[in-house]
C-alpha cells in the first residue's frame, strides 16, 4: 500500500474531550493506519498529499455504543429458535445500519451462539471492515432468569449460559474467555423482554456476580451487568461491576457507591420509550405492562444519577423492539431530557464510552495519534444534540468515507 496523508481543513472541531467547539480545526490523516498525524487550529496547515474542504461544518467523534444487541431484529422481535445463521445474517445487516447512523465502536451486550465473537475475529484478521466490535459472547442467565432464551433450530441451546451457583459461573467465564470475549454480561435481574421474571427479581447471586468479576477482571476483561430492580443493582455494584446497564431503580445509596468506585452508568433510555410508544397490539402484553409500570420511575433516578456526577456512556440496547440501530442518536436527547447537558451527552458517546470499553488509547476522542473515526454535521451538536440525527450526515472511519 503506497502511504498517503489527507488533510481535512476548514472545520469546526468537537473532539469528545473539550466542551466547547474549537473553530477553524484541520488534521491530518495517514492512509495506512487510519489515524490523526497531525492536528491543528488556523490557516497554516501543513502539506499533504490530499487536502478535503470540510465547509465550515461540524466534526466529532463517531459514536461509541456501549450496549447493543446486534442478533436481534428491532421490527419482528423474534427472539427464540433462532439458528446461527440467521443470527449472523441480522448481525452483519444491523452493523452496516449502525455505521451509516454514525456508530463506529459498539460492546455487544449478548449474543446467540457467540456470533458476535466470532465476528470480532474477523475484523482482527482483517476480513471484516465497519464498526467495530467488543464482544460479550454469551450472557449469564439463572435457569428460567433474563437470559434463558431458547435458540437453535431444534431449540438445542440457550442465548445465555445458564448458571446456578459460583462454580458453573467461573466455568462459563471460562469458556467465554477462551472463545475470545472482552467483556462479560450478567443478568443481574429480571428484565422487560424475559416472560418468566419480573424486572425487579433479584436472579444472579451478590457472590455469583463476584466470581465472574474476579475471573474477567484477572484476564483483562470488564464486566457489565444488566440490573434494574434496586436490590440486583446493589449487588452488582458491591460485587465489582464495570458497568451497571439499565439501573431503573438505582438508589440514592447505590449512586454514591458508584461514585466511589467509579462504576458507570448506561441507561439505555431509548429501550423503555419505544416499548410502550410503538409497541401496543403488536408486543406480548407482558412487556407493554412492564414498561410502563416502571419507566417514570426509571427516567426520574437516571436523571438524579446524572446530576450527581455517575459517569455515563452511550448505550441503546438496539435490538429490542422497535428500538432499531438507526436510531441510537434519540438517546442523547433523551438523555438531556432527564437531565444531562448536551456536552454530558456527547462525552458520553465519546470519552466515556471509550474508557469503559478499554479502547480510549485510540478511540474516543479527536487527537494526534487517535484513530480518525469521525462524523460530519450541519448544525453544532454541543449547541443542540440533536444535530447528531442528522440522516445524511457523512461517517468517516478510519479516514476513510463511507457514508
Amino acid at each position: 500500500m503506497i502511504r498517503t496523508e489527507t488533510m481535512y481543513k476548514n472545520f469546526k472541531l468537537f473532539d469528545g474531550e473539550t466542551p466547547e467547539i474549537q473553530n477553524d480545526a484541520w488534521f491530518v490523516v495517514d492512509s495506512e493506519k487510519g489515524e490523526i498525524t497531525d492536528l491543528g487550529f488556523g490557516a497554516d496547515t501543513p502539506k499533504s498529499d490530499k487536502v478535503v474542504d470540510l465547509e465550515d461544518k461540524y466534526v466529532m467523534p463517531g459514536l461509541i455504543n456501549a450496549h447493543t444487541h446486534i442478533m436481534m431484529n428491532p421490527i419482528s422481535n423474534k427472539l427464540n429458535y433462532l439458528s446461527e445463521a440467521e443470527v449472523t445474517f441480522t448481525a452483519l445487516q444491523n452493523l452496516k445500519e449502525l455505521l451509516k447512523t454514525g456508530v463506529t465502536y459498539i460492546r455487544d451486550c449478548g449474543c446467540a451462539f457467540d456470533v458476535d465473537i466470532k465476528l470480532a475475529k474477523l475484523q482482527a484478521e482483517g476480513q471484516l471492515d465497519g464498526t467495530e466490535i467488543i464482544p460479550s459472547g454469551r450472557p449469564m442467565s439463572m435457569t428460567g432468569g433474563h437470559g434463558d432464551f431458547t435458540e437453535g433450530l431444534n431449540g438445542e441451546t440457550t442465548w445465555g449460559n445458564l448458571v446456578d451457583s459460583e462454580d458453573e459461573m467461573r466455568k462459563a467465564v471460562r469458556q467465554e474467555f477462551k472463545l475470545g470475549a472482552k467483556n462479560i454480561k450478567v443478568m443481574a435481574t429480571g428484565g422487560v423482554m424475559s416472560a418468566t421474571d419480573q424486572i425487579d427479581d433479584t436472579e444472579l447471586t451478590e457472590s455469583e456476580i463476584a466470581v465472574a468479576v474476579e475471573e474477567a477482571h484477572s484476564k483483562h476483561m470488564t464486566v457489565a451487568a444488566h440490573a434494574e430492580g434496586a436490590n440486583g443493582i446493589h449487588n452488582a455494584i458491591v460485587a465489582g461491576v464495570d458497568s451497571v446497564e439499565h439501573g431503573s431503580y438505582i438508589t440514592d445509596e447505590d449512586i454514591q457507591l458508584m461514585l466511589k468506585q467509579g462504576t458507570y452508568l448506561t441507561p439505555t433510555l431509548i429501550a423503555a420509550y419505544t416499548i410502550p410508544e410503538y409497541g401496543e397490539g403488536k408486543l406480548p402484553q407482558y412487556m407493554i405492562d412492564k414498561a410502563n409500570s416502571f419507566i417514570d420511575t426509571f427516567f426520574k433516578r437516571i436523571g438524579v444519577a446524572i446530576k450527581a456526577g455517575v459517569k455515563i456512556t452511550l448505550g441503546t440496547d438496539a435490538g429490542t423492539p422497535f428500538n432499531g440501530f438507526k436510531d441510537v442518536p434519540y438517546e442523547l436527547e433523551l438523555l438531556t431530557k432527564v437531565g444531562a447537558t448536551n456536552t454530558q451527552a456527547l462525552f458520553a458517546s465519546s470519552q466515556n464510552s471509550a474508557k469503559l470499553l478499554g479502547i480510549d488509547d485510540k478511540y474516543g476522542t479527536l487527537k494526534k495519534g487517535k484513530v480518525a473515526d469521525f462524523l460530519v454535521l450541519n448544525d453544532d451538536p454541543v449547541a443542540d444534540v440533536r444535530a447528531v440525527q442528522q440522516t445524511d450526515k457523512s461517517v468517516y472511519k478510519k479516514g476513510v468515507k463511507v457514508f
